[in-house]
């Protein structure tokens, strides 16, 4: 299986494009085939077994002309289907056509307008001037009927068929009515009569304003392609390199892997390299969009197309020519502009029926209006006749009626959008990805690297039986051959020399595992050593303590012992707040995954605003989660690990966060380079807004022609309203002007800022997920708060209790409502609540009592005995029962009867008690 990108030349509108695309479709072994208007090209997916000339034939047997222009598709540069070539050669023919034009207009009008009183009496001169002068202009515009007679003869009429038929019958229906004149020589009245229905103008004036249309959508479709040029003048020519011992300038194209390389302030960084000598800042916003330059050092990368803006630096290329990162964005913002949006399939089926259905209409109008005549005309031309009306009516038709706006609506809206994304650092690999982002459901988000900065730190180091030293010398010895961030945190802070490891094997999820000195070695998370049962309870409550803090234990056994505990914490990215916010606030459901346990998932999935978590989910866990969310709308996976790789391509559109791993990049269908959460939430704004846009002019495009046919039709004659041929050309250039402008807002739209949405989900998330709550609340009645600040140190007080998640204090209520998991220690609570200034009790122990009360015989008697119960000091609640003629008091202290008795009384009723 390859892909090759030709060149395709002749196609003019979307039924060339439709025309091509099935033509190529039917050659057997073709896979895939994606046609693109815009830039005249096509990539084609076959087998080996197909031939370039099996291809480029089918092509030529559809009317076009289709070849190579460099090899494969991966080795070719992208330069040349941007170049743009069309735009000065149809300004050099509009010109020309425009200076012909100009006085055809005006003898023709003038004549009939009766302007030019010394050519009123020679009409056969003035219509062989007009003869001549459209004869040139049709000469000059000879494309549009060459184009459209081969698309015909192939059985796949275009935009071009419909301009020649339009300008052609004008012209040929013309040069009848002049033969006619000439019969008609000596009677100056039929002469004049005949000299009035020439329409040599409108022959010349047709194909002259689809010019002008042709031209401008050229020059506009160039810009849609700025994007691309732009990143690609951002390659450096020139590298200088050290060469026996001498630095010497040489092409980029000659540059090899391993070459040292010397930048200096103010150049471009010529290949992607290492920094092995010197310091500088780095200014990579062409890359990723990000203003602030960043800083390197020794070790450090640097990426071809970026500017050095400090000092001078060597660096050692590892990657040249097509691997450079700069060539690989090009590329894929390029596969990303030819590929195609499901969208635009329905679009080129609409447009392969299009024309042949225009040329119907057309021939209807025309029989219509042969056997209706002027009848049917409101305002019609003195010297007009009915023939000349209906060939009117027809060329009207035919000319209003080309696809050029149907068939640009989607690929301009494409290229531009993936352009502006990848100004920003946002690099879509297909159209379709393009298309679909912006409908998720559920973005499920990976914790290490993608929430979190991924650069964790040692906190706590807690030895069984050994030292600190031992314990940091085990635990980097076996997480050295780990990739893992939690890993290099350990490693890191461990500088001395360390054991040799043999067998080393990662436990995915789990973690690492190996041997020294013969002698099994594990780091491993808290539920893994539970479950295999290498720690006690005291060592499961030390671990459990830390992962309240947010950190996460790692337990290392030795030996079959536990040896020893390392907690890790990392801390959450600045702006991963704000971007699950606006996320939240598009409808779409944040979850996050990770596998840290319950409770450290808790506590970052809290700090960071998400509702709905997994935790202790291993790689293939992240599948089937995908999968199961799949079943209910679209899904969308943000992650950067090796881990995530599976759970990227499962999902309906992944995401690779940018500095993450190759496989990760290689898994995704959008690569958010500044590694930034709020990358995720720009690429969801902008596909919105690019759907938007193909949206919107497809609209345009459809209800342009919608209301013009029939205008052009002459259905609204009767009213007075009809149209000239030439209107009616003016009126498709614009069409297609309008939708290439509207595209290129997508330039200028702000993709931060948004209405908010509810969420879109309505299922309960925990019972797809299948995640069971096993937390538990508990309330305590507080007194002594008089303030916010003795609120807070409420909460502080009850958060330091073992197993508590979380404390919530009110008030309100005068009450603390604390979070917790497994078991609470209620002694603990009330103690250090009562350590920091307050007094406080269980609400489980408040004490209920019934008493009787006479006279009460309503719903309104019950509220009374109600508030007066409520009233008494020491009463919380008071429920009335009518049937049993009793109110129940709950109280948190013994109640004084006489008291109660005394507030039911007064509100007239009798107490039994």
């Amino acid at each position: 299986m390859e892909k090759i990108r030709f060149n395709v030349e002749g196609m003019t509108c979307a039924a060339c494009q439709a025309h091509v695309d099935k033509a190529v479709r039917n050659v057997k072994g073709v896979k895939d085939v994606n046609v693109n208007l815009l830039t005249n090209t096509m990539d084609v997916e076959m087998d080996d077994s197909v031939s370039i000339n099996e291809i480029n034939n089918a092509v030529d047997k559809a009317g076009y002309h289709s070849y190579i222009p460099n090899a494969k598709l991966e080795e070719e540069t992208i330069e040349e289907p941007l170049k743009d070539n069309e735009t000065p050669k149809l300004l050099k023919r509009l010109i020309f056509s425009l200076i012909l034009l100009i006085p055809l207009f005006i003898i023709s009008m003038g004549y009939m307008m009766n302007w030019f009183k010394s050519l009123h009496d020679l009409p056969m001169l003035v219509g062989l001037i007009e003869l001549f002068l459209s004869t040139i202009i049709l000469y000059l515009n000879r494309k549009f009927f060459i184009s459209g007679f081969k698309s015909t003869i192939h059985g796949a009429p275009n935009m071009d068929t419909l301009v020649a038929l339009g300008s052609g019958v004008a012209y040929l229906y013309s040069v009848i009515i002049l033969f006619i004149m000439s019969y008609y020589v000596t009677d100056s009245n039929k002469l004049m009569s005949l000299s009035m229905t020439l329409a040599f103008e409108t022959s010349g004036m047709v194909p002259t304003l689809i010019a002008i249309g042709k031209t401008l959508e050229s020059y506009s479709k160039g810009k849609t392609t700025n994007a691309i040029k732009s990143l690609l003048k951002l390659a450096p020519k020139k590298a200088n390199v050290i060469r026996d011992n001498k630095e010497v300038s040489i092409d980029i194209k000659d540059a090899v892997v391993g070459d040292i390389f010397i930048v200096r302030p103010g150049e471009s960084i010529p290949l992607d390299g290492i920094v092995v000598k010197g310091y500088t800042s780095v200014d990579e916003s062409m890359l990723t969009g990000e203003s602030i330059p960043v800083d390197k050092e020794v070790n450090q990368q640097v990426s071809q197309g970026t500017i050095n803006k400090l000092g001078t630096i060597e660096a050692k290329a590892f990657k040249v020519g097509k691997d450079t990162t700069l060539s690989q964005i090009i590329k894929l913002v390029d596969e990303a502009s030819s590929s195609k949006a499901k969208i635009s399939r329905i679009v080129d089926k609409v447009a392969g029926i299009f024309t042949p259905i225009v040329l119907a209409i057309a021939a209807v109008v025309f029989i219509v209006w042969l056997i209706l005549g002027l009848n049917g005309v409101n305002y019609y031309s003195s010297q007009e006749t009915y023939l000349s009306y209906a060939i009117s009516r027809a060329i009207s038709v035919l000319v209003i009626s080309c696809p050029c706006a149907l068939g640009l609506a989607t690929p301009v809206a494409i290229m531009v959008g993936s352009g502006n994304g990848a100004k920003n650092g946002l690099l879509f690999k297909k159209a379709e990805t393009l298309e679909e982002t912006g409908k998720a459901t559920f973005i499920i988000l990976d914790k290490t690297g993608t929430i979190t900065k991924g650069e964790p730190e040692v906190k706590n180091v807690i030895p069984f039986g050994i030292s600190k030293e031992e314990l940091l010398k085990y635990a980097a010895t076996i997480e050295s051959k780990s990739s893992h961030p939690l890993a290099k945190a350990i490693v890191k802070n461990y500088t001395n020399d360390l054991f040799e490891v043999v067998n080393f094997n990662t436990l995915l999820g789990v973690g690492v595992e190996g041997y020294i000195s013969n002698k099994k070695i594990l780091g491993v998370n808290l539920e893994y050593a539970k479950n295999k049962k290498y720690i006690n309870e005291e060592i499961e409550n030390t671990a459990i303590d830390l992962s309240k803090k947010g950190e996460t234990p790692m337990v290392f056994i030795y030996d079959d012992k536990a040896i020893g505990i390392i907690s890790v914490a990392d801390s959450i990215k600045g702006d991963s707040l704000k971007a699950i916010e606006k996320i939240k606030s598009l409808g779409i459901t944040p979850i996050m995954l990770t596998g840290d346990n319950e409770l450290t998932a808790a506590s970052i999935a809290k700090d960071a605003g998400i509702d709905y978590y997994v935790s202790n989910v291993k790689p293939d866990g992240k599948q089937d989660i995908v999968k199961k969310l799949k079943e209910y709308g679209k899904v969308i996976m943000v992650g950067d690990g090796i881990n995530d790789a599976v759970a990227l391509t499962e999902a309906n559109i992944g995401m690779a966060i940018g500095a993450g791993t190759d496989v990760a990049i290689d898994s995704a269908d959008i690569i958010l380079m500044k590694s930034s959460l709020m990358d995720a939430y720009h690429a969801i704004r902008l596909s919105q807004k690019t759907l938007l846009n193909i949206k919107e002019n497809l609209f345009w495009a459809f209800i342009y022609n919608i209301i013009m046919i029939p205008l052009a039709a002459g259905v609204f004659a009767k009213i007075g309203l009809s149209m000239k041929p030439w209107y009616g050309a003016a009126a498709m250039s614009l069409s297609s002007v309008t939708v290439v402008l509207n595209a290129l807002r997508l330039n200028i739209i702000s993709i931060d800022k948004n209405k908010k949405k509810k969420s879109i989900s309505n299922i309960d998330i925990n019972e797809v997920l299948n995640i069971k709550d096993n937390t538990l609340t508990k309330e305590y009645k507080v007194e002594g708060m008089m303030c916010q600040m003795c609120v807070k140190h409420v909460e502080e007080a009850s958060k330091k209790v073992s197993n508590v998640i979380d404390a919530k204090a009110s008030l309100d209520t005068n009450s603390v409502v604390i979070t917790y998991k497994d078991e609470l220690n209620d002694l603990e609570v009330i103690n250090n609540i009562k350590n920091a200034g307050y007094s406080a009790k269980n609400k489980e122990d408040n004490m209920e009592k019934t008493f009787l009360v006479d006279g009460m015989m309503c719903k309104n008697c019950a509220h009374h005995v109600e508030e007066a119960s409520k009233s008494v000091n020491g009463v919380l609640d008071a429920c009335v029962s009518l049937e049993n003629k009793s109110v129940t008091i709950t109280s948190d202290k013994e109640v004084n009867v006489d008291e109660l008795r005394e507030a039911i009384s007064k509100v007239g009723y009798t107490p039994k008690f």
